[in-house]
């Protein structure tokens, strides 16, 4: 017989979610599934890829879909 599906095993622990920098991925973050909005925008704005190039520019807009994305519109 077939071995049956076992959806605990299926499920990660973790997840990675690309940033974006103005439409463009600058980064991946690898972090828990259950992140929330916060800790992910945190996490994103830390990332030294995001932080040179968002670097003298004010940050306009974060976008965080939970365990998808997190885009940054960065101006000036």
């Amino acid at each position: 017989g077939w071995p049956e599906a076992d959806p605990d095993v299926a499920a990660g622990e973790t997840v990675v979610v690309p940033v974006q920098v103005n439409g463009k991925v600058r980064a991946r973050l690898t972090v828990p599934v259950h992140a929330t909005r916060a800790e992910l925008e945190r996490l994103a704005l830390e990332t030294s890829q995001v932080q040179a190039h968002t670097e003298g520019k004010r940050i306009a807009r974060v976008l965080v879909v939970p365990g998808r994305m997190v885009s940054i519109v960065a101006k000036g």
